[in-house]
């Protein structure tokens, strides 16, 4: 286990900012590499119920006299029939995805990143390597596709011995298929079938109603959204007609969240008691069958400005929950295993974009989810709560260079077990500031935080556009809070980064 105390860990950030950049600049780099469910509401959730992300770099979108989050593959407005069809229609406005060239079969980036933990012992908790490359294209009858794939390796699990072997094995290397896809249409209708994004929700940088998604929790929520978001196979139908939009959505074979080993930095142990021993067993995920299916629809329209969605989605949940045992003998061990459970999700979302600033606001009632309980007899560890999640935003552009979005989000417990870590309202707020001094350099930071309690993250950075299709990044990312809070449970993973990005 790590060492918990540490001793002005704030006082050594400028030390680390500097020993980041080192892997990216210095020969070392070459020699180093041959080649809980959603933060939808709590800041302080039980850990079997986190997932979610945050698209923490601050990618944007203009809109109107204001600027939105962009996000990888992002649905457009109801009413268009370019919403399925368009090649990653906002990817291409972003500053570090420049367009392709023509007659090029790839696009995408390579990537060097690095960071390091400045808890005690510090250490390289990052050196990686990463390859997203795609290609799409058209056949005859006007029918569309794309492969995608991405590809790294990272050198810190080869560093020492300071992380578990298990851990090492699953995160030194990574190959996954990303989005592949073909795309073709009749009349009204829309059909894409594949491993694809399904994009429901568009607060900045939360998941609310995006309830499709998978996430790859392994780096928390700290990885950009395109990094951060898991494609699903699945059969989508779109019909559009004047403003009304209908999608119907069915999931044959599910992605479930990434959430890595234990002893991995980020982790999501479950509540557990003290000085009882903890074991582990692997995740068991659901069969692939008819039983274990995701399905749902979503209808969408846009009346006097106001663009308005409701959603059903029947699902196992992505996000794992972590059942318990007790075993007596040969000593009292407290047992684990995530397993996923089926739930229903109903929600809505709701956007005006009033010239000086966007409105935007989303909601998602679940019901089936289970949270874990603290008392011994409880069953599985776990009872069942049913619970309302809500967030409400402004995005504002105070001047040209400026942005800025400030979000109230909360999670309502109903009939709320008194045995639940969580209160029955679990309030929080995120903030965030994005300054752009030239074309080429732009600061940022965000804070999001509870308003329940003493629980927060903060993420400033600074991005550095130094050539056409050359990014460097450099940040930090803070935690601070109790043991068992969504943040203060990392309070041993602050660290700070650099990221040198290629595009084409």
């Amino acid at each position: 286990m790590r060492h918990k105390h540490r001793p002005h860990r704030h006082r050594k950030v400028a030390l680390h900012l500097a020993l980041a950049l080192s892997p990216v600049f210095g020969s070392c780099w070459a020699s180093a590499y041959p080649d809980p469910a959603s933060l939808t509401a709590a800041v302080a959730l039980p850990l079997s119920d986190q997932a979610s992300g945050f698209d923490l770099h601050g990618n944007f979108r203009t809109r109107g006299g204001t600027q939105l989050a962009m996000e990888e593959g992002a649905e457009k407005k109801a009413g268009s029939r370019d919403a399925l069809f368009d090649d990653d229609p906002l990817e291409q406005t972003a500053p570090d995805k420049p367009a392709p060239r023509q007659g090029s079969p790839l696009k995408g980036y390579l990537q060097a990143e690095a960071a390091r933990t400045t808890a005690e012992p510090d250490h390289w908790s990052k050196l990686r390597l990463l390859a997203d490359l795609s290609a799409q294209g058209q056949f005859g009858g006007g029918v569309k596709w794309k492969l995608g794939g991405r590809f790294a390796y990272d050198g810190a699990y080869d560093r020492g011995n300071y992380y578990p072997a298990d851990v090492a094995r699953n995160q030194r290397y990574d190959i996954a298929l990303r989005e592949n896809y073909i795309d073709f249409g009749a009349d009204e209708w829309d059909f894409r079938v594949g491993r694809q994004h399904v994009v429901w929700g568009e607060m900045v940088g939360l998941f609310f109603a995006d309830v499709v998604s998978a996430r790859d929790m392994r780096e928390f929520i700290l990885p950009e959204f395109d990094a951060l978001r898991t494609p699903q196979w699945a059969t989508r139908a779109e019909y559009f007609k004047d403003d009304f939009h209908a999608e119907f959505l069915w999931v044959p074979v599910a992605s479930y969240d990434q959430i890595g080993k234990p002893g991995a930095d980020f982790y999501p142990y479950p509540p557990m008691p003290t000085d009882v021993p903890v074991l582990f067993r692997a995740e068991q995920r659901p069969k692939r069958n008819l039983d274990h299916t995701n399905y749902g629809v979503r209808l969408s329209t846009l009346k006097d400005g106001w663009d308005v969605s409701g959603f059903a989605y029947s699902s196992m949940d992505v996000n794992p929950t972590f059942y318990r045992q007790i075993a007596l003998v040969p000593q009292p061990t407290v047992i684990f295993e995530a397993r996923h459970d089926r739930i229903q999700q109903y929600g809505g979302t709701l956007a005006k974009d009033f010239g000086s600033f966007v409105l935007k606001s989303e909601a998602v009632y679940t019901h089936g989810r289970k949270l874990n309980a603290q008392r011994l007899n409880a069953e599985d560890g776990l009872v069942p709560q049913n619970m309302l999640d809500w967030a409400i935003g402004l995005d504002f552009n105070p001047q040209d260079d400026m942005r800025f979005n400030v979000q109230l989000f909360q999670r309502d417990i109903f009939s709320r077990d008194p045995d639940v870590l969580p209160k029955q309202h679990e309030s929080g707020y995120s903030l965030l500031l994005n300054y752009k001094f030239t074309d080429k350099l732009e600061a940022q930071a965000i804070w999001i935080s509870s308003l329940n309690r003493t629980d927060w993250l903060l993420r400033p950075r600074i991005t550095w556009s130094f050539e056409k299709n050359w990014r460097l990044v450099v940040g930090s990312d803070l935690f601070k809070g109790p043991e068992q809070g969504l943040f203060g449970r990392f309070d041993q993973a602050d660290r700070v980064y650099s990221e040198l990005r290629y595009s084409f």
